[in-house]
């Protein structure tokens, strides 16, 4: 493996590891073995190293692209209600409690 190719299997592997949302002892290791036989496997340098190139670049962009909705949208990934709740808040408002029947109660 010349030089070029071990830094971008390097960064590849560093990207996997950066966009894992669990600690390493929990991480699959399917996908850096799988990862790991692309590299043996390989048939020629150019066509390895533009494909690690890709793999590392769509990891990137997408850990990139995740950290930028978190940064501009923080409602997102929030139910209906507290995406409400939360718009309320912003603008000083406080969503009213809902009515709940108890079971003693009678219409």
């Amino acid at each position: 493996m010349s030089q070029p190719t071990k830094h971008l299997y390097r960064s590849l592997l560093r990207e996997l590891r950066l966009t894992s949302n669990q600690p390493r002892a929990k991480r699959n290791p399917v996908v850096a073995i799988h990862v790991r036989q692309l590299v043996d496997g390989a048939e020629s340098q150019a066509a390895l190293d533009r494909t690690l190139t890709e793999a590392r670049d769509f990891l990137r962009s997408s850990r990139i692209y995740d950290e930028l909705i978190k940064r501009y949208n923080p409602t997102h990934g929030m139910s209906q209600d507290e995406r409400v709740h939360a718009s309320a808040r912003r603008v000083g408002l406080d969503t009213p409690l809902e009515f709940k029947k108890e079971e003693g109660d009678k219409e």
